[in-house]
C-alpha cells in the first residue's frame, strides 16, 4: 500500500518567501505536501514536519525554535537556512530540532532530507559556501538584483533594526553589515537608511504577518 505524503507547515513571515519554498515542494507532491498555504490562518491540525525558514526572522538561537519544539501539532522541527554559524547550529540542535538544512540543497536532496527526518533521523547538512540558491527559491528584491542575504538584511532594516541588532541577528561582523548595506543602496538607487527603509516598505520588506503567533499555546 502507498505511504502517504509527509505534511509539511512552512513557517516564514513573508509570503513571497514562502511560496518559493512551496514551489520547489510541490514538485514532489507523492512524497510531501503542504498542509497549509493560507499564511494568514492559524494552522489547526498536528503536521509531520514544521519546516522554519530563517529569512529575516529569529535565527536558531531565539524562543522561536522552542515554541515549534514545544507545539503539539509539530511532530518533527527542521531549519531550512543559509546561516551555519556554529554557535546557531549547536543551539538548533540542544533545543531538540530535528533537522538544520541549508539552503543550497538540490531539491532533491532537500526532499530526502524532509524524509529522513519524517523517518527519525537527525539531518544537519553540510554548510552552503558560496553555492547558488537552488531554483524556485524567491525573497523580496530579487528582481532588482538583490542576493537572498543583501534581501534579508534590507528586510531587519525596514522592520527598524539597527546595524549592531543586525549584526547579532545574523552573526555577520559589523564591517561586513555596512558593506552589505553599501552594496544595497547601490541597487536600489538609494543614499540614505531612511530612503532605504522608505523603499523597502514600498516594495515587500515588511513581514506580511507573524506567522510564529499561531504556533504559541498550540492547538
Amino acid at each position: 500500500m502507498p505511504q502517504a505524503p509527509i505534511t509539511v507547515a512552512l513557517v516564514d513571515d513573508y509570503d513571497v518567501v514562502l511560496l518559493g519554498v512551496a514551489k520547489i515542494i510541490d514538485q514532489y507532491r507523492d512524497r510531501v505536501i503542504i498542509a497549509e498555504i493560507d499564511t494568514n490562518q492559524p494552522l489547526k491540525d498536528t503536521v509531520d514536519v514544521v519546516l522554519y525558514d530563517a529569512f529575516a526572522q529569529p535565527e536558531s538561537d531565539r524562543e522561536e525554535i522552542g515554541v515549534l519544539i514545544r507545539s503539539p501539532c509539530a511532530r518533527k522541527v527542521i531549519v531550512y537556512t543559509w546561516n551555519f554559524h556554529p554557535e546557531l547550529v549547536e543551539s538548533a540542535q540542544r533545543q531538540g530540532v530535528h533537522g538544520y538544512l541549508s539552503k543550497a540543497l538540490p531539491a532533491r536532496e532537500f526532499i530526502a532530507a524532509i524524509e529522513a527526518v519524517h523517518a527519525g533521523e537527525i539531518v544537519v547538512s553540510d554548510p552552503p559556501g558560496r553555492a547558488r540558491p537552488v531554483t524556485g527559491l524567491d525573497w523580496p528584491g530579487r528582481e532588482e538584483g538583490l542576493t537572498e542575504r543583501e534581501s534579508e538584511i534590507l528586510a531587519l532594516i525596514t522592520q527598524g533594526h539597527s546595524n549592531a541588532e543586525v549584526s547579532s541577528r545574523t552573526f555577520l561582523s559589523p564591517n561586513t553589515v555596512k558593506s552589505y548595506i553599501r552594496a544595497i543602496y547601490r541597487k536600489i538607487d538609494v543614499s540614505s537608511r531612511t530612503q532605504a527603509v522608505l523603499w523597502g516598505v514600498d516594495n515587500g520588506f515588511s513581514p506580511d504577518h507573524r506567522r510564529i503567533d499561531h504556533w504559541r499555546g498550540g492547538p
